[in-house]
């Protein structure tokens, strides 16, 4: 009898569903995600610290059960994580799949992979008994922090972009140290053959040479093998540059990419926007300008005239309205009724932490709208819809009497 309420509760979809959002969506700032997020964090950071002090003799004679005991304790949770993982992505996935091929798929995938290498090779290791081979296998959770990085994540992204460029950097660099090694083994061989005797012996020089690394433990001697050095030390200087330049560019393309996925997303669940084309959106994406704030610092205050709207990308600020607080964090917005009229704030505006925004001023919207006059007779449209419905016209400005008197001031207008 007591199997079949735990089988029911395997095959719950709805639990499975919700822990699928928690580890893998659920990341907004407050949220049940994001304090799973920072503990699993803390765990990795503790976890490699603790390996790293295991290595010092003095710490490990002192501290070493401690450092045992936090080791096998952040092996049970990545394990529990990875179990978890694995049950709950069943249904998830683009296609038709089976529960054994959406399983499959994230086992082999490269972050199913990170996250198995988190903990089974150290546990392997642990139950050996094998301590050299635990600590080099300690410091592998360190690569869990590629799946909450956004950093981390856009930095392999770029290298992924970028593979078959960098491969025919290394195919250009192996090329350059054959040359290299070939000229200075031609030359320097009979003068040194302890460090110039063999091609491979003549290698290891071009590389540190090309690398620009100069330890100093092999030079050459004759005049000519000197020259050689001389063009081989130019060379290294291009070999390093290249590939930094590639994959910085690649990153800094990345990170502009996923800036503007985010900014796109946030203009998109505007009410106002949501149902402009692609273009529009991006024509109003180009008048936004980054604004950052301080904790503490007012952005508006309650009866100045309204001239911009806001867009959070990182950070919270706080509403204080004649009768409530409101707290927005990232991805929410708030003031888009005065890209329609220069009415009054109805709150004042402060940052409870440091504050990134993005700020669409009314003057540019409206300068805007006069060249697309069908953009225009769409906002208007639906900021008049809007009024009808109260709540969700509290979910931007939380202002109803700013959309009222912006619809009546443009009726007049337009009956003028």
């Amino acid at each position: 009898m007591a199997i079949l309420p735990r089988r029911r509760w395997l095959n719950d979809p709805d639990l499975r569903d919700r822990l699928y959002e928690l580890l893998e969506h659920d990341h907004l700032p407050y949220s049940v995600g994001s304090r799973f997020v920072r503990l699993i964090v803390c765990i990795v950071v503790l976890d490699v610290v603790a390996m790293v002090l295991a290595s010092v003799p003095q710490y490990d004679a002192r501290f070493g059960t401690l450092l045992t005991v936090i080791k096998v304790s952040a092996l049970g949770v990545f394990a529990l994580e990875y179990v978890g993982r694995l049950w709950s992505v069943v249904g998830h996935s683009p296609r038709n799949s089976s529960p054994a091929q959406d399983r499959f798929e994230y086992a082999f995938s490269s972050l199913g992979m990170i996250d198995l290498m988190a903990f089974l090779p150290a546990s392997i290791a642990l139950i050996a008994g094998d301590r050299s081979t635990l600590m080099l296998l300690g410091v592998l959770p360190f690569f869990k922090l590629v799946r909450y990085s956004p950093a981390m994540r856009s930095l392999l992204a770029a290298l992924h972009a970028e593979r078959r460029t960098l491969t025919g950097c290394l195919v250009i660099l192996a090329g350059a140290v054959l040359v290299f090694a070939s000229l200075l083994y031609a030359l320097e061989r009979n003068v040194q053959p302890d460090k110039f005797g063999t091609i491979p012996q003549a290698m290891w020089w071009a590389i540190v040479t090309l690398g620009t690394v100069g330890y100093g433990d092999v030079i050459p001697v004759t005049p000519s093998g000197k020259l050689v050095a001389v063009f081989a030390i130019v060379g290294g200087l291009t070999m390093i540059a290249l590939p930094v330049a590639i994959i910085s560019t690649a990153f800094a393309d990345e990170i502009r990419r996923r800036d503007f996925v985010v900014t796109w997303g946030m203009l998109a669940r505007v009410p106002l926007f949501s149902h402009l084309s692609a273009s529009e959106i991006a024509d109003i994406m180009r008048l936004l300008r980054a604004r950052t704030i301080e904790a503490g610092e007012v952005l508006v205050r309650r009866g100045d005239a309204a001239s911009s709207m806001y867009f959070i990308t990182a950070g919270e600020v706080e509403i204080e309205l004649p009768n409530q607080r409101v707290r927005l964090a990232d991805g929410t917005f708030f003031g888009e009724i005065a890209l329609l009229h220069r009415t009054k704030r109805s709150g004042t505006v402060t940052a409870t932490r440091k504050t990134r925004l993005l700020a669409l001023d009314a003057q540019d919207f409206h300068a805007l709208i006069e060249r697309m006059p069908a953009l225009g007779a769409h906002v208007h449209k639906t900021a008049k819809a809007r009024l009808a419905d109260t709540a969700e016209a509290q979910k931007g400005d939380i202002a109803v009497a700013e959309i009222s008197q912006a619809v009546d001031d443009h009726q007049r207008s337009q009956d003028e």
